[in-house]
């Protein structure tokens, strides 16, 4: 893995696409050409000209060519994608359509679209249209039966505690991020990096291995490497190659002990209260307190709990003496042990850490 682990290489990606093994990344993220058909220049109504994209590599003959291009990309990207790996694809109305219909047709499972929002998008200067103030990203797993990552917790405490939704809100790369050469960009499409923070921290885990095949000025690179995860990017030219070759040296990574996120629910075993009553752990007629030691419950042999007129499970019972509709009862109920008063649930991780479970 080291020939393509925190590299990146200046040349063709349908050409080195071929020489990577199988079943390398765990995620890719692609950039590719948005093939945007601008048939003349762009003008604002002072007659000043617009700097849209026009540059070579976004150009092709007809749809046709285009097309054939993005299936053999996608055909390699698929090949080195691990079994669990999953793709991201951007792109605007131009391309996003066509790109969706060839990752279908290569069998990858489309998991989600997302709409990028700018805040700060380029107006419509003929006012003969809306004006283009999204994009739109197709977020793919290898197959309908990989098991992608997908740090939820991690992705709603981003989002205060609220459920991620599939409407993100950022402006476009300005300011001291936009590369700039004698005041011009360097790369008229570069990617914010909060983009691509939001996307990594989401479906990867630290130390997994990511891929760009259209690296352009780095910015997946650059984002991989502060977030602890691991880069390999492919650049065709030689300007932007080198730009986000000296970007990415300049890059430096987040301290290691800040790189953990939280575990998702899903991802935890699931032990049953009684299970810890069956393996002899807490014994029937166990007496459970709350924190306070104002509330005995009895634990029985079915694993219930009984207290007073309650009783079901230690979560019900919990509910009850709270006087909400659920309540989580691992963190309500404490135990003795030797004297020390002991969260339940703090036995349960134990035995959960020794595999006892």
């Amino acid at each position: 893995m080291t020939k393509f682990s925190n590299k990146i290489i200046n040349g063709n990606s349908l050409e080195i696409l071929k020489k990577i093994p199988e079943k390398t990344f765990d995620l890719i993220f692609a950039d590719p050409p948005y093939n945007l058909q601008i048939g003349e220049k762009l003008k604002r109504p002072d007659d000043t000209k617009v700097n849209g994209v026009n540059d070579k590599w976004d150009q092709f003959s007809n749809f046709r060519h285009y097309d054939d291009f993005s299936k053999k990309w996608l055909k390699e990207c698929k090949r080195i994608l691990k079994d669990n790996g999953s793709i991201w694809v951007i792109g605007t109305y131009h391309n996003i359509f066509r790109i969706g219909y060839h990752i279908q047709n290569l069998n990858y499972w489309i998991l989600n679209d997302v709409i990028w929002k700018k805040n700060n998008p380029m107006p419509n200067f003929k006012g003969t249209r809306f004006t283009n103030a999204h994009e739109t990203l197709i977020w793919a797993s290898k197959n309908k039966k990989s098991k992608y990552t997908f740090n939820y917790q991690s992705l709603k405490c981003l989002n205060d505690d609220l459920q991620m939704r599939s409407d993100w809100t950022f402006p476009i790369c300005s300011g001291k991020e936009r590369l700039k050469k004698n005041g011009k960009k360097i790369h008229s499409t570069q990617k914010p990096e909060a983009l691509l923070h939001r996307i990594i921290l989401a479906t990867t885990n630290k130390g997994d291995n990511i891929f760009d095949p259209f690296l352009g000025t780095g910015t997946t690179a650059v984002v991989a490497k502060k977030l602890g995860r691991n880069y390999f990017g492919i650049e065709k030219d030689k300007k932007y190659f080198k730009a986000a070759s000296n970007r990415i040296k300049n890059t430096k990574i987040i301290n290691d002990n800040f790189l953990d996120t939280i575990e998702n629910n899903k991802s935890k075993p699931r032990i049953p209260f009684g299970s810890l009553v069956e393996l002899g752990l807490l014994k029937p007629g166990t007496s459970l307190f709350d924190a306070k030691k104002k509330v005995n419950a009895k634990i029985m042999a079915d694993g219930s709990i009984k207290y007073k007129e309650a009783e079901g499970s230690i979560h019900k019972v919990a509910a009850k003496i709270m006087g909400t509709d659920s309540y989580n009862g691992w963190t309500y109920w404490h135990y003795d042990l030797n004297g020390s008063t002991v969260l339940i649930d703090s036995l349960r991780q134990k035995f959960i850490s020794e595999k006892q479970i």
